[in-house]
């Protein structure tokens, strides 16, 4: 405590601690007080609530609304849904199991042409070799598991980029499929194989009813188990994760072989549902997955892959396919919307990321500032 004498002859005790305090105070009240003073921005309160994580739910409304008014007749129709449901419901599978291989940071271009490998061989199983049903189903999922292996022999072990290893593999699986078809359709199916697909409880096919179960249980692991949370890491920062004592090459190798089951499971479901296999059918197979999961990272968990974002963008990219088919009806139309599709997706989230680094320098030169003038002050 410290005596101080004002004019008029008092004394008044002042502690120095207040004194010291006064001036922080003080740019503390003038900070809330700028901080008050400056206006409020519709956009800035929505861009706090992060309502951008749901706008593929405000695009499926108005993609619906618009084809509404637009054909009510067709697209409004029990039938439509059902057909968007069960065109997107083998990507689903496949996008599911791209998603592994994805999350660990490796691409695996190679699972269209998988798909069609694993559609030829089971359709020429139970058809042409009178196969059951199960020992079939096995030997697709096994045929598609070990190409999955021969990936991650070539990314993990040979050390060749994840990029052109599966490109390469993608084009050896279309010359094996092509090779066992000689170049023709392979089938039809037996009426009982082709039943697993095509039955509809309660009017809703099938088909969709497997993929939200295989949903379920990758959102189970990818969000609520340690595997997925290694999964994410390892894809997000190897180095990091290897120091960190993931055995980032292990995860890599198990995701790619997964990825290889999951396009078995899509195979054996696609032959189910068509009957009848072309060598060719694994190209229109490549594109639509990668258009969902990088969409997805946009999407309800926005800079990761999320299965409810993966869920939002496919249901959002068949709606618009199936409205822009039934308005012109030309077969390259889903091929066109994926692509751009594609491309937006992708350009998305380099904005994204961008934009949360720039953040994030913003941030960190607030907070050196603001240290600063804390040291100034004292």
């Amino acid at each position: 405590m410290a005596e101080k004498s004002p004019p008029d002859g008092t004394t008044q005790m002042v502690d120095r601690g207040v004194v010291d305090a006064v001036p922080a105070q003080t740019a503390r009240h003038g900070a809330h007080a700028r901080t008050a003073m400056r206006p409020s921005s519709l956009a800035a309160n929505l861009g706090q609530l992060r309502l951008g994580r749901f706008g593929g739910l405000g695009l499926i409304v108005a993609l619906v609304v618009i084809f509404g008014f637009w054909i009510p007749d067709t697209f409004l129709t029990a039938a439509t849904a059902q057909a968007v449901t069960r065109n997107q419901a083998i990507t689903i599978i496949l996008s599911l199991s791209l998603m592994a291989s994805l999350s660990a940071g490796v691409f695996d271009l190679s699972v269209g042409q998988n798909v069609g490998l694993g559609a030829v061989v089971c359709i020429s199983l139970v058809s042409k070799y009178h196969w059951d049903t199960v020992p079939a189903c096995l030997a697709t999922v096994l045929v598609c598991a070990a190409v999955g292996g021969i990936n991650a022999l070539l990314i993990v072990v040979v050390g060749i980029d994840s990029f052109i290893a599966t490109l390469g593999v993608g084009s050896v699986l279309l010359a094996a499929a092509e090779y066992l078809s000689k170049s023709q359709y392979v089938g039809p199916a037996p009426t009982d194989f082709q039943k697993m697909a095509g039955w509809q409880p309660f009017g809703v096919p099938v088909l969709i009813i497997y993929a939200l179960v295989l949903a379920l249980a990758a959102w189970y692991v990818l969000e609520h188990t340690p595997v997925g949370r290694r999964l994410y890491a390892t894809g997000a920062n190897p180095d990091a994760a290897r120091l960190a004592g993931i055995a980032t090459k292990k995860y890599v190798a198990c995701a790619l072989i997964l990825t290889g089951i999951g396009c078995g499971v899509a195979a054996i479901l696609l032959s189910a549902a068509v009957g009848s296999i072309s060598s060719s059918v694994g190209s229109s197979y490549l594109l639509p997955p990668f258009a969902g999961c990088f969409l997805a990272t946009t999407q309800i968990k926005p800079g990761r892959y999320n299965v409810g974002g993966l869920l939002v963008s496919l249901f959002l990219l068949g709606i618009g396919v199936e409205g822009l088919s039934l308005v012109k009806g030309d077969v390259w139309i889903p091929d066109l919307f994926n692509g751009v599709a594609l491309v937006l997706a992708v350009g998305l989230t380099v904005v994204l990321h961008r934009r949360a680094a720039s953040r994030s320098k913003r941030r960190a030169i607030s907070t050196e500032t603001s240290r600063e003038d804390r040291t100034k002050l004292a």
